[in-house]
């Protein structure tokens, strides 16, 4: 299920130059509908730790699973940009319900070691973002871009069938019973929400703008446009096995310094990046570039929900991901804006490395002063 939950969040990159060539759309509508999906994302995020204060976690994914499929068929026949705009809103709230839910239940199952699991169950996800690009090819072969929203919408209803009858043979447990004060929680683990949001947010808020693009940057160097999506494959490849390898490393390493080691290497592959040139040096920065972002995920969620108590585990990592995905968010349409005000996409990556150095220094001093925390409140 995670897999098609994924696929909503990311075919909209391999989608910008089709939807381009079909609607005349430019850059800045272009990237207010992938951030459109990542909106989505952040909306219920909160609101879906109240939600899980009085429902299980597998009646939230079968929720999630019913919203995905009405927003795909929606996004499958919507005639004009405003309402592809509503679809991928749509798409996006059903991402941000499961993950929440997901995640905290994934967790729970395996509270000896969260990170290897979590790092499981984003591989899964991440083999959404390899495919993308493919199955978007194989789309316009076969007939157009929407193609792939139909065999999404067909997917996303079968696999919440499944879902749904696996979760009623399975016996989950009870850790969940005790997460019944959202605003307590938060309060209690403001200090590890907040260093979470700030070092995905703001990151993320980067990656979300270059990965959305990616095609559209890569015809800049002179490539074709079926090259960029080749490297946009690689890049989402790369995160296959950095989900697997992280999520075990996120069990086995102090978290802070994990976290700003993958900060860091993230940082310097945006300041190199914009001057590699050529197919394979860009497939090979690309691959650098693709496995040590996706190797932050799984050690966030492993920094949270593997030291956060039953109590507040659902209710905090709510709240994280809300505001995590409000700043991750606007990436693409920030550089939309960019892109069609003329800013060259050397200048937009100088402005992205500027913004990751101010936010590792931060996290850097903060945590030898000891200010950043090792793990939640007990």
């Amino acid at each position: 299920m995670v897999f098609l939950i994924n696929l909503a969040r990311v075919v909209f990159a391999p989608l910008i130059e089709p939807i381009r060539a079909t609607t005349g759309a430019g850059d800045a509508t272009l990237g207010l509908l992938a951030t459109m999906v990542w909106v989505g994302s952040a909306l219920p995020r909160l609101p879906t730790g109240f939600l899980l204060t009085r429902v299980s976690r597998p009646q939230a994914i079968f929720g999630s699973g019913v919203v995905l499929t009405t927003g795909t068929v929606f996004t499958l026949y919507a005639p004009t940009p405003r309402l592809l705009l509503a679809g991928a809103l749509t798409m996006g709230l059903a991402s941000g319900v499961y993950i929440v839910a997901a995640n905290t239940l994934i967790s729970e199952l395996y509270p000896t070691n969260p990170g290897r699991a979590l790092g499981q169950h984003g591989v899964a996800s991440q083999l959404a973002a390899l495919a993308a690009p493919g199955l978007v090819g194989l789309a316009l072969a076969a007939g157009g871009w929407r193609l792939v929203l139909e065999w999404m919408a067909v997917g996303a209803g079968a696999t919440t069938v499944v879902f749904t009858l696996l979760a009623r043979r399975t016996e989950f447990p009870e850790a969940g019973s005790e997460d019944r004060d959202v605003l307590g929680a938060i309060r209690a683990q403001w200090r590890i929400i907040l260093t979470a949001v700030v070092a995905l947010g703001l990151t993320t808020m980067i990656w979300n703008g270059l990965f959305n693009f990616y095609v559209t940057y890569v015809k800049t160097t002179g490539l074709s446009e079926a090259a960029g999506r080749t490297l946009l494959q690689v890049v989402f490849g790369a995160g296959v096995p950095a989900f697997y390898v992280s999520g075990r490393l996120a069990d086995r390493l102090p978290s802070v310094p994990y976290l700003l080691a993958i900060l860091a290497a993230f940082t310097g592959c945006i300041i190199v990046f914009p001057t590699v040139s050529g197919f394979w040096p860009l497939v090979a920065a690309s691959a650098v570039t693709g496995y040590v972002i996706h190797s932050i995920f799984p050690a966030v969620d492993t920094y949270l929900l593997g030291s956060l108590p039953d109590r507040h585990r659902a209710s905090a990592y709510a709240a994280y991901g809300g505001g995590m995905m409000v700043l991750q968010a606007p990436g693409s349409v920030i550089v939309g804006v960019l892109l069609d005000s003329d800013v060259a996409f050397d200048v937009i990556f100088q402005l992205m490395a500027g913004t990751l150095l101010v936010v590792l220094t931060t996290l850097v001093v903060l945590h030898v002063d000891g200010r950043l925390p090792s793990s939640a409140e007990a």
